[in-house]
C-alpha cells in the first residue's frame, strides 16, 4: 500500500492494501481502513474508528478523537464511517460516549465542507451536505438527504429531517422539519425546500402535497395538532406525508415552525 514514509501508523491498526496514506498522516490504534481510502497530508484518525472504502480525508481532517464531555473517563467508545464520504481540511469528528450509547455514526455518499464539526454521539444519515463550518452539538440527528449551510449550529439532540435545508448562519434548537427551508438566529420555517426537492427528483403532484401539508400546518388558524389530523385526514396516504406527521409526533423537543 502507498503510505508516506513520513506517515505514522500504528501497527495495531487495520489497513487495507489500496490505502493511500500522505505525508505526516498520524493512524492511531484500533483503526480500521477499508479500500481505497485517501488520507491526506497532516490528517490524524484515532480509534477505535472504522471508515468505510472510497472515504477521502484531506490535509488536516481529524477523526476519531474523544469526544469534548467533560464527563467522559476514557472509556472504550467508537467511531463508524461509511464508504464514499469526504472530509475536506480540518473537519472534526468525535467519537461517541457511553450515555449517548458510545458510537458516532456518518452514512454513505456525505460531502462535508472545510471546518464542520460533528460531536459524539451523533447520527448522519446518507448524502448530506455540510457547508463550510456546518456544526453538531452532542446527540443530533441528521437524516438522509440534508444540506446545512455554512456556519449553522445544530443544538445537542436535536433531529434534521430529510431532505430539510439549513440556510447559511442559522441556529436551530428545535428539530428542523423534513422538506423544509429553516434559516435564521433562532432558525424559523418558510415552507416547502422546493427547488431542492424538485432536484430530488420529487414530482409535481408530490411537491402540491407537501405544499398543502405545509400551508395547514404553517398558515392556517390551526394548532399543531389540529393541523396534523387535517393532513392525516387528506393526505395520510402518501409515504412523505407519513413520514412528516411521525416526525412531528415523536418530536420531543417541538418543531421549528
Amino acid at each position: 500500500m502507498p503510505i508516506h514514509p513520513s506517515a505514522i501508523v500504528s501497527p495495531k491498526a487495520e489497513i487495507a492494501n489500496t490505502v493511500n496514506i500522505g505525508p505526516y498522516a498520524i493512524i492511531g490504534d484500533d483503526v480500521i481502513l477499508h479500500d481505497d481510502i485517501e488520507i491526506g497530508a497532516h490528517a490524524c484518525v484515532d480509534g477505535p474508528c472504522e471508515i468505510g472504502r472510497a472515504t477521502r480525508l484531506f490535509p488536516y481532517a481529524c477523526l476519531g478523537q474523544i469526544p469534548q464531555d467533560l464527563k467522559f473517563k476514557g472509556e472504550y467508545t467508537k467511531l463508524i464511517v461509511g464508504e464514499r464520504n469526504v472530509f475536506r481540511e480540518f473537519v472534526t469528528v468525535h467519537r461517541g460516549t457511553l450515555g449517548g450509547g458510545g458510537i458516532t455514526r456518518v452514512g454513505n455518499d456525505n460531502f462535508f465542507m472545510a471546518q464542520s464539526h460533528i460531536a459524539h454521539d451523533c447520527i448522519v444519515g446518507d448524502q448530506v451536505i455540510f457547508a463550510n463550518g456546518a456544526s453538531l452539538a452532542g446527540h443530533v440527528i441528521v437524516d438522509d438527504c440534508v444540506t446545512i449551510g455554512a456556519y449553522s449550529g445544530i443544538h445537542q439532540f436535536c433531529r434534521i429531517g430529510k431532505h430539510a435545508f439549513i440556510g447559511a448562519y442559522s441556529v436551530v434548537v428545535k428539530n428542523a422539519l423534513p422538506y423544509a427551508r429553516s434559516v435564521g438566529n433562532h432558525a424559523k420555517c418558510y415552507g416547502p425546500n422546493t427547488i431542492g426537492l424538485k432536484r430530488r427528483g420529487f414530482s409535481d403532484e408530490l411537491l402540491k402535497q407537501i405544499g398543502h401539508a405545509f400551508k395547514l400546518l404553517l398558515t392556517s388558524k390551526l394548532n399543531t395538532s389540529q393541523a396534523l389530523e387535517k393532513i392525516k385526514e387528506e393526505l395520510g396516504a402518501v409515504s412523505e406525508i407519513d413520514y412528516l406527521i411521525k416526525f412531528i409526533e415523536s418530536s420531543e423537543r417541538g418543531v421549528i415552525k
